[in-house]
């Protein structure tokens, strides 16, 4: 079976969870092992980090409304010759204490604070829609390898049901050679057929331990040792062809988190112009501060140290305007790269869109046409059970030849085969249209 077919379908399979976390004693469900990758996979993990990143580059911006506050002290020393305290220059050692406290708040800054909070929230907006894409990328990849697991379990039943076939073939020639009703090639013959199926067998089952590996890998276990999956309990049922892909299409839009990311991110474009604009603007701050300082002088006494900082006291506010006139035709560079960046966001977008639809369209034709080989390959499979059930009995009374019993056991297995993959197939382009629709998958 093709992997890419498989997409999905362990999607419709719903068990009880359970509660221990290691990976002995226990089958895995795949809801067991979607929590677990949830939790535990490293690309989520950096699309969770990145999205805690943007709530702190919001933070930040809301808090440009906010003052800016801070202190200062400064201690200046002079030797030799040096002004003094009486604007008068003299050979003296002196020593300055400088102590200062301002504040400076934004009045007006061209609606600069406005955009960028609003920029934030699109940001943010982006990087969870990210983060619930990714999550739909890691579900994809471990339904892929959940459902090839389950494949290649189902595959190794046949090839063991086919062992056992030729087993009891060889057992009964060997029981008729004894009794001399039978002829040692043939038993030979029956022997060969007999190691190749168990050689069919040990390769289903290799197919399946590196299936489970891969899977164990996806949900980066610890170890892959004692880890198995659950069998769940499918309905066939279920596979019906819903409505048009225009109509599923309608739905998809609105919900996909692929989508949805491109909206934000062409809002953020669109935001962006305005954000450039405003350099345009004038800007308007209000400042304020505290201040005092210490003298001393080596060739006089000093006041006391408090009471020339009551006497030094100095307080300041202050309103300052900056208005453009003339950046370098830096703005309106801003403005066209803003536009310029628009115009390719939407055509991200409208491609977004597109590719959805035609992922749509194929699901739909290919779910057509899954549903119609899975009702073939019931058909074929029961045809096939019913012609090797008259063939074997013919040939256990010596009315076949060896050649039609193991044609008709070789196209007894392939049916079994087919039916198999066909079934998953069906199975999983209905759980993809369904997951197209934003719907919980239901079996």
């Amino acid at each position: 079976m093709k992997r890419t077919t498989l997409l999905f379908a362990a999607l419709c399979i719903c068990s009880a969870a359970f509660a221990q976390n290691g990976t002995e004693g226990r089958n895995w469900s795949f809801r067991d092992c979607i929590n677990y990758a949830m939790e535990h996979n490293r690309n989520i993990i950096q699309g969770t980090l990145q999205v805690e990143q943007r709530e702190i580059a919001l933070n930040s911006a809301r808090n440009s409304h906010l003052p800016a506050v801070s202190a200062g002290i400064s201690q200046n020393c002079s030797f030799g010759r040096g002004l003094t305290a009486d604007n008068t220059y003299a050979n003296t050692n002196t020593s300055n204490s400088s102590f200062s406290l301002g504040a400076d708040m934004p009045i007006f800054q061209g609606l600069r604070i406005s955009h960028n909070i609003a920029l934030g929230k699109l940001d943010l907006e982006a990087a969870t829609r990210d983060l619930e894409n990714v999550r739909d990328e890691i579900s994809i990849k471990v339904a892929q390898a959940y459902i090839q697991a389950l494949y290649n379990r189902e595959i190794l039943k046949v090839a063991n049901r086919q062992v056992e076939i030729d087993s009891l073939q060889v057992a009964r020639l060997e029981a008729l050679l004894e009794n001399g009703k039978s002829a040692p090639a043939e038993v030979a013959e029956r022997k060969a057929s007999l190691a190749q199926s168990r050689l069919t067998a040990v390769q289903a089952g290799n197919n399946l331990q590196l299936s489970l590996l891969e899977l164990s890998q996806l949900l980066e276990l610890p170890s892959p040792e004692g880890f198995d999956i659950a069998s769940p309990s499918l309905s066939e049922d279920e596979i019906w062809l819903p409505e048009s892909p225009e109509a599923i299409y309608e739905e998809a839009v609105e919900k996909k988190a692929g989508v949805k990311a491109e909206e934000s991110r062409l809002a953020h474009a669109e935001r962006s112009i305005e954000l450039a604009r405003s350099g345009y603007l004038p800007t308007i701050s209000l400042n304020g501060g505290l201040g005092s300082n210490y003298y001393t002088s080596s060739d006089r006494p000093s006041k006391a140290f408090f009471e020339q900082l009551g006497n030094n006291f100095s307080q300041y506010v202050g309103l300052s305007l900056n208005i453009p006139i003339f950046s370098r035709l830096t703005n309106r560079n801003q403005i066209r790269s803003a536009k310029v960046n628009l115009r390719s966001q939407q055509l991200r977008l409208d491609g977004a869109k597109q590719q959805l639809f035609k992922e749509i369209q194929q699901a739909w034709y290919n779910a057509r046409a899954a549903a119609e080989k899975y009702r073939s390959s019931i058909q074929a499979e029961e045809a096939a059970s019913e012609n090797f059930t008259l063939i074997q009995a013919r040939y256990e009374n010596g009315k076949a030849t060896s050649t039609e019993f193991n044609e008709a056991r070789n196209q007894y297995m392939k049916a079994g085969s087919d039916l198999i993959q066909a079934r998953y197939e069906a199975l999983f382009h209905r759980n993809l249209l369904t997951f197209y629709r934003g719907e919980d998958m239901k079996m």
